[in-house]
């Protein structure tokens, strides 16, 4: 059919080509935002990973291995650090719900398998108390990092990370 067929004729083509671009656009921008509901870009400012940039998936479950970004505990030692409100932090799943966390010497294993060892002081002289030992709670996570003044679950003011606190899984990009 030839725009000149259409009722209007010739001059019908440009309002529907501008109702098809408008239909087009709406769809389009309704799929861009459910997109960044599920995800973001988070940038990294912490020396615990060495990553600079991660792509943020909210809603994934953690596998072991995985990069994880979650909000981290209140407490008194945490803002003498970071702040009132501190940054989202991003450490590696290490322990997994049902996995089995010991603990020697500050010394902490998953399952037999040495992940991290414990720093008696942080930098601000503090004394830092030991993180949780036994078996990885439901829905929660055991989080280390390869950085050795990282802060994560070795220590007491972090803990086990549970399902409230994460915010998705990060995969690093840059």
């Amino acid at each position: 059919m030839r725009a000149a067929d259409l009722p209007g004729g010739s001059r019908a083509w440009p309002r529907l080509a501008l109702w098809g671009g408008l239909g087009a656009a709406a769809l389009a921008l309704s799929a861009l935002s459910a997109f960044a509901r599920d995800h973001a870009l988070m940038i990294n400012a912490s020396p615990s990973l060495p990553y600079w940039a991660v792509w943020l998936t909210r809603g994934a479950v953690p596998e072991r291995g995985d990069i994880i970004l979650f909000d981290p505990p209140a407490s008194e030692l945490l803002e003498r650090h970071f702040g009132k409100e501190p940054k989202p932090f991003g450490k590696r799943v290490s322990g997994v719900p049902g996995d089995l966390v010991t603990e020697k010497d500050r010394a902490f294993f998953v399952n037999g398998r040495l992940v991290a060892r414990a720093k008696l002081a942080s930098r601000l002289g503090e004394p830092l108390a030991l993180g949780p030992t036994g078996r990885v709670p439901r829905g929660c996570y055991f989080v280390t990092t390869e950085h050795k003044h990282g802060f994560d679950s070795r220590y007491a003011a972090i803990g086990w990370i549970c399902r409230p606190r994460i915010l998705g899984v990060g995969r690093p990009i840059l």
